[in-house]
């Protein structure tokens, strides 16, 4: 593993020809959920089947997250209102705009831009996502920024600016996607990850939908699911 600084944003590389994101091959980007650790994601890669020459790029966060020792955001939450809505149950965010995520949005556009540049990955190579509030990173990335990968991963993750991801949606058409959700997750709605799938293929892109029964989590069946997506994507990678 080797740590580089992109766009003023420490990224962990791995896989390629070295372990450490050498050589030539596509780049896969996954961005860690709020009040993880920014190494939180980087074990994935000993994990995920696909081609060696695979390489993985694992940004931290830029916010250091008060009184939780070691914990990220892209940007940060109302704690207190949070916590009500867990209380509560998970429920549809769509129509927000989150404060700082504008902000997290380009700074992460531009983290993205300088990989690309620095370790010479054409759109076509690269696979942009992540789990929780880094995949609402990726998706607000892609979708209302000048960013086209060849592919889109969001593991767990919730719609928020919805109307502007919409808009973006289509200039898209064809783009495989990769999503998951558990059906009880108390944190992030699941009804609204599936409208989420459907906007999506409304709109003309090729999901890959991992519904699985459990809560905000990784589990096997969906690392399995997305070692195949990362493995056949198309053009190959």
């Amino acid at each position: 593993m080797k740590e580089q600084r992109f766009a003023g944003i420490t990224v962990r590389l791995t896989g390629g020809a070295d372990g450490e994101g050498g050589g030539d091959g596509p780049l896969v980007v996954l961005m860690h959920g709020f009040g993880a650790s920014g190494t939180d994601l980087v074990a994935l890669w000993r994990v995920l089947d696909v081609p060696s020459n695979v390489r993985f790029a694992f940004p931290e966060a830029p916010h250091a997250v008060p009184g939780m020792y070691g914990a990220r955001a892209w940007w940060m939450l109302d704690l207190e209102r949070a916590e009500q809505a867990l209380a509560e149950g998970p429920r549809s965010y769509a129509d927000e705009i989150p404060p700082g995520m504008e902000e997290a949005t380009d700074q992460v556009a531009q983290m993205i831009q300088a990989m690309q540049d620095e370790l010479g990955v054409a759109n076509e190579r690269l696979i942009v996502g992540g789990f929780s509030q880094g995949s609402m990173a990726a998706c607000n990335a892609v979708f209302t920024r000048a960013l086209s990968p060849a592919g889109l991963v969001v593991l767990s993750g919730t719609p928020v600016n919805l109307a502007a991801w919409k808009a973006g949606m289509g200039s898209h058409s064809g783009m495989p996607v990769f999503q998951s959700h558990g059906q009880h997750d108390a944190l992030l709605s699941f009804q609204a990850a599936e409208e989420l799938n459907k906007d999506m293929r409304d709109a003309g892109l090729t999901t890959q939908w991992v519904p699985f029964r459990g809560g905000h989590e990784l589990p096997m069946p969906v690392l399995e699911g997305l070692s195949r997506f990362l493995s056949a994507t198309e053009p190959p990678l």
